[in-house]
């Protein structure tokens, strides 16, 4: 097991809550480390339902276009923790994270904490010690009380589309969510808010208020959409005629937008239109709406099938997905095979409801080493509720095996759950076995 594993999962076991929304033990344990959160590069603080890592991506490759160096803090990850945290372009190496997760144990003393809150100050340390242009900061969760908040004064907030995910701990209201996300938002600092449904959008514009904070309101004072094959942004500075985003999917001209208002809202002389043109078209972010190439899991493919993977886990994301593939299907049909895992504390039966009348089948799956994976049947009959034909397979490769054999060259998305993807990005690239 390589080192940082092994710290890892010691850290697993300073809190008995895996989620404790709180700023304390992050405030504690930053201030014995000599408050590294405090030497940052100039933050753009992310928060949102869904859309964050996307945007996050689109903001990062225009920043290297621009020849700018971005640290960049997202989560979670999908196959290695590493991917959490990218130093100037790359992710951290082995020996770095294994250090700094031991400096942090260390200053910690075994105290309770969070591994989120944790990890989050080891991420805080090296963005510390490597200069950069900027540092893309993800929230974890909500924003309000998330580890990520502790920072005083970033140079730029943006807020993403807010929809319903993790209720238990942000509200059961789109106010009430939409409150504790609006919690990144800084006196002075200004703020890009992506397109809201009127209640969050509200509730944000309330806060912000309260906060004297600058909003730049999607849809009020920008707009982003597709035109003629382009992507079409306008706001009080002008109108730019951009390529098309990477990312497939029609919502990624929303979160495109996201990153060109956020840009805009920087002022940074050194990014240009061309820069913004090179980085949507360089962009990536894996487990939303990936294609999939050769590997383990197209292997038992016929010719003419394709292999699709998303992570997003809630009711929109599912929404967002159904459409983009509807899109496909508009322009290439084939029968689609929905092969789907979910967790507990996420909305199933919302979620599946969105392929009725586009999904051929539903091959339901329980998400392997999860303890609060759905069992693969209680999937099966929410999906049966909302209308779709629907079976189980014991694995991921039995069911990628079993679309095979009930169609001739299907189109398939493995959905539901960043650690289901994250689980079919390992296997696919062969780094698991079928069981393991």
């Amino acid at each position: 097991m390589p080192t940082s594993d092994a710290i890892l999962a010691r850290l697993l076991a300073l809190h008995p809550k895996i989620i404790d929304l709180s700023l304390t033990r992050m405030e504690r344990i930053l201030a014995a480390l000599g408050h590294p959160e405090e030497r940052l590069p100039p933050v753009i603080h992310v928060a949102g339902t869904n859309g964050k890592g996307s945007t996050i991506a689109y903001l990062r490759a225009v920043l290297e276009a621009a020849g700018l160096v971005a640290h960049c803090y997202t989560s979670p990850h999908l196959v290695r923790f590493h991917e959490r945290i990218r130093l100037a372009g790359a992710l951290i190496d082995e020996a770095a994270l294994s250090a700094l997760l031991a400096e942090c144990e260390e200053a910690n003393g075994g105290a309770p904490i969070t591994f989120f809150e944790i990890t989050t100050a080891a991420a805080f340390l090296a963005f510390s010690r490597r200069p950069a242009d900027y540092l893309l900061l993800e929230v974890g969760l909500g924003g309000r009380l998330d580890a990520t908040n502790v920072v005083a004064a970033p140079r730029l907030s943006v807020i993403t589309a807010i929809d319903y995910d993790h209720q238990q701990y942000l509200g059961d209201t789109l106010t009430a969510i939409a409150h504790e996300k609006a919690g990144i938002l800084k006196p002075g600092v200004p703020a890009v808010i992506g397109s809201q449904p009127d209640e969050a959008l509200a509730e944000i514009e309330r806060v912000a208020e309260r906060r004297r904070t600058p909003l730049a309101v999607a849809n009020r004072d920008w707009q982003c959409f597709p035109q003629h094959g382009r992507l079409v942004y306008s706001d009080e500075r002008g109108l730019l005629d951009l390529p098309p985003p990477a990312l497939p999917g029609r919502h990624q001209f929303d979160n495109a937008g996201n990153a060109i208002a956020a840009l805009r809202a920087l002022g940074d002389r050194r990014i240009d239109e061309n820069h913004m043109a090179r980085g949507l078209k360089s962009a990536s972010w894996p487990a939303r709406l990936q294609r999939l190439d050769a590997g383990r899991l197209t292997q038992f493919l016929p010719a003419g099938s394709e292999l699709w993977l998303d992570g997003g886990h809630n009711p929109s994301a599912g929404r967002v997905l159904a459409h983009a593939l509807a899109d496909l299907e508009s322009r290439a049909p084939k029968p689609l095979v929905v092969i789907w895992g979910m967790l507990n504390t996420k909305d199933a039966q919302a979620f599946i409801a969105a392929f009725a009348g586009l999904a051929s089948r539903v091959i339901a799956v329980t998400i392997p080493g999860e303890a609060n994976a759905v069992p693969a049947e209680t999937l099966r009959a929410a999906a049966a509720r909302a209308g779709l034909a629907a079976e189980t397979a014991p694995s991921l490769e039995d069911a990628v095996r079993w679309a095979a054999r009930d169609y001739p060259s299907p189109r398939l998305v493995i959905c539901g759950s960043l650690y289901l993807a994250g689980r079919a990005l390992a296997l696919h690239a062969g780094r698991l076995d079928a069981a393991g």
